[in-house]
């Protein structure tokens, strides 16, 4: 284990500025994989009863189906605690989705609109996000309801639902 330290956090607004190589008491470190995804980790895999995008809700319902998210073995201690929320933003990665369009006409509107102002899949680097209701953890798997993505979509990250943690 790595002792902790501190350093001086004269340039900081925090009251204190850790190194990167600083591990605090309880803290336990992930071995990192040898490659990156896309400049990401993807922690783990999303299912969902969707397989096609036109099957895909264009928005994720709080009372939509069940879905499931496996967060890989080396991120299993990174969901402690999160049972305590009744609700979390999922960050993820469409991954089927196209990266190029600048301009786009959404069948919706039939108004061409620059992919910065639509909320659509079809982005440079294509992050999605959902709030969702957390049902169930169990070891390293998760039940969720509100989520808008296909089947097999790489998890990026998992937090509190926004304004719901101090932490």
């Amino acid at each position: 284990m790595v002792p902790a330290h501190w350093t001086s956090a004269a340039k900081s607004r925090h009251s204190r500025q850790m190194t990167d190589d600083t591990i605090r008491d309880g803290e336990v470190a992930a071995i990192l994989p040898a490659h990156l995804d896309a400049g990401v980790y993807f922690i783990g895999t999303i299912h969902t009863p969707w397989h096609r995008r036109e099957d895909c809700p264009k928005r994720g319902s709080l009372d939509g189906p069940i879905c499931t998210i496996v967060v890989d073995e080396a991120w299993r201690e990174a969901l402690t605690g999160i049972s305590q929320h009744e609700r979390i933003d999922v960050l993820y990665w469409m991954h089927r989705a196209r990266r190029d369009l600048l301009l786009q006409t959404p069948y919706s509107t039939r108004r061409t609109t620059g992919t910065f102002a639509l909320r659509s899949p079809v982005r440079p680097n294509p992050i999605a996000i959902s709030v969702v209701a957390l049902i169930a953890v169990e070891g390293n798997t998760l039940q969720v309801r509100g989520l808008d993505c296909l089947d097999g979509t790489p998890l990026l990250d998992l937090k509190p639902e926004r304004g719901a943690s101090e932490q």
